[in-house]
């Protein structure tokens, strides 16, 4: 009988126990206000995915944590937020991983030609081990990697001819990132590769002192690239997520629970984002068609000749990965072997 009334009390003990930590917890979220900025339109999917973050933050956190968002760049470029960041004055930000490979070279695995085949292959990368040690690199740079998000397959477009195959490609001055690995990767391929800042795109295809630029589908529909461009070919030749991040020293000043909520959320907006992005990439193909240009769906036999024309950039590239190149390789082999 006293076993009895000694397991009631203990029941009842930890019951009044856990419910005081509840309450405890619930108080480890603090009113805060959080500026969210990034240098996409506030309608691109990179809005729909901060809009969304800001909804599901503010239901977690029972409205306490506060997301603010400034789309656009109305807080400076992505290297600017991205030092305001280290700083503290701005708390998160979500972008490409290119600015962060002069932090570390190895988030320059993303601009390795033909990584990936497919969204797939992506997502299951991304979210195992080689991604995760990724993000791991991030805070002794001032920053904390939540989420990868959806940026998008690069396509190659030009004033000229059809792209249907990697001999058509020769000639073409194409505009690429100012970045070695697409300038190497564009003349090796046959194409007279021009480095040039993306503000400077528009102007430089209406004057023909280019031929062609490179980015996904939905960058050539809403920068209307369609007014100078005649010719689309899906060529998919590189992929780039979009890295959700907080200034570390704001994030050491959250509460382990709010941590956790931010991190929760970033990952359950992650599938809607990565959908939205997908699926305003698939409606820009028909938005570009509708505005007369010639979308070529390039074959794979195509796209594997020009990676096998791209070995020698991709390897070159490749050593200066160290061992996230290699993890990389290997996880993407396992990932195909397993389809």
């Amino acid at each position: 009988m006293k076993h009895i009334f000694r397991s009631v009390v203990l029941a009842l003990a930890t019951g009044s126990l856990l419910s005081l930590t509840g309450g405890a917890t619930a108080q480890e979220v603090k009113e805060r206000n959080i500026k969210l900025a990034f240098a996409n339109t506030d309608d691109s999917a990179h809005g729909a995915g901060a809009r969304k973050f800001a909804q599901v933050v503010a239901q977690k956190s029972g409205g306490k944590l506060k997301i603010k968002l400034y789309p656009g760049g109305t807080l400076g470029g992505e290297a600017v937020v991205a030092s305001s960041m280290q700083g503290g004055t701005i708390e998160m930000s979500m972008m490409g991983p290119g600015l962060l490979t002069g932090m570390d070279k190895e988030f320059g695995i993303f601009d390795t030609p033909f990584l990936f085949d497919d969204f797939k292959e992506v997502d299951a990368a991304l979210d195992g081990p080689v991604g995760r040690k990724l993000l791991d690199k991030l805070p002794a740079k001032g920053l904390v990697g939540l989420s990868y998000w959806d940026h998008g397959f690069r396509i190659v477009t030009n004033s000229k001819r059809p792209i249907t195959k990697v001999e058509d490609i020769a000639g073409l001055k194409i505009r690429v990132q100012q970045i070695p690995v697409f300038i190497d990767t564009f003349n090796t391929l046959g194409a007279n590769a021009v480095p040039m800042p993306f503000p400077e795109l528009y102007s430089a295809l209406e004057t023909k002192a280019v031929d062609g630029q490179e980015n996904p589908f939905v960058t050539a529909e809403v920068t209307k690239l369609y007014e100078v461009q005649k010719y689309a070919t899906a060529t998919r030749h590189a992929y780039s997520p979009l890295l959700v991040m907080a200034s570390k020293k704001f994030w050491d000043q959250l509460s382990r629970d709010e941590q956790k909520l931010l991190l929760d959320a970033a990952e359950e907006v992650k599938p809607y984002q990565r959908q939205v992005s997908r699926d305003m990439d698939a409606k820009a193909v028909d938005a570009l068609k509708a505005k007369g240009v010639a979308v070529v769906e390039l074959s794979a036999q195509e796209r594997a000749r020009m990676r096998d024309k791209l070995k020698p950039v991709i390897e070159k590239h490749k050593q200066g990965l160290g061992e996230t190149g290699r993890d990389m390789t290997a996880e993407i082999e396992r990932i195909r072997t397993a389809k």
